[in-house]
């Protein structure tokens, strides 16, 4: 029989006030069902024309402050978020038939969060930080091996490679958080918290 909670929602929206707590519920429950990447979510940007663009990055961090991905600065979605920092996120997990919509704002994260990120990740990773012109155009695919190999030289003591300065974390704040999940004959659930003025959260029940 399938359990509700308090809403008369299923019983996997649980009865949080606070939604940092609700997806890491459900993240946690990705995390096991997912077969790859749980924490790949599309990114919304929009440049200062109103364009939008959508990609996917990983989720690294999140707790009540927002939700944190690392990029080159210089890459498209960088670019829009330097002049438009308003994006939004959305996590869908196949496997839960879940997903997570939220939107706010970005901010990049202090150099010391970034410092810290990026010292662990792999040799490889760190030196395609240096080599990678993000988004740019590349005249053929041996321009991009030829700056990785010559970055290795360069940095070739593999526990000392800095972070590049147009290497960084984006951290988006959230205003809106929404949760949805799949319905028979497409009457599906939905439960979307917004903050106020004063940073607390409501929270209202959507018509599919």
């Amino acid at each position: 029989m399938n359990q509700k909670n308090s809403l008369g929602l299923n019983s996997c929206f649980l009865d949080k006030n606070d939604p940092i707590e609700l997806f890491e519920a459900w993240i946690n429950e990705a995390k096991i069902t997912e077969p790859n990447d749980p924490n790949a979510v599309a990114l919304g940007t929009s440049n200062d024309n109103n364009s939008p663009s959508i990609r996917m990055v990983l989720l690294k961090d999140f707790n009540k402050d927002g939700f944190v991905f690392y990029t080159n600065l210089n890459s498209q979605k960088g670019n829009d978020l330097k002049n438009n920092p308003k994006a939004a996120m959305c996590f869908h997990w196949k496997s839960l038939l879940r997903q997570v919509r939220i939107n706010g704002t970005a901010k990049k994260v202090s150099d010391k969060v970034a410092n810290e990120y990026y010292n662990t990740r792999g040799y490889e990773s760190r030196i395609g930080a240096w080599a990678s012109k993000q988004s740019s155009i590349l005249s053929n695919r041996d321009e991009l091996l030829n700056s990785i190999e010559e970055y290795k030289k360069k940095y070739d003591n593999k526990n000392e490679v800095p972070r590049p300065d147009h290497w960084s974390g984006w951290n988006l704040t959230p205003s809106s958080i929404e949760f949805w999940l799949d319905g028979d004959s497409r009457i599906h659930e939905r439960l979307k918290y917004i903050k106020d003025e004063a940073g607390n959260w409501t929270k209202s029940l959507l018509s599919p």
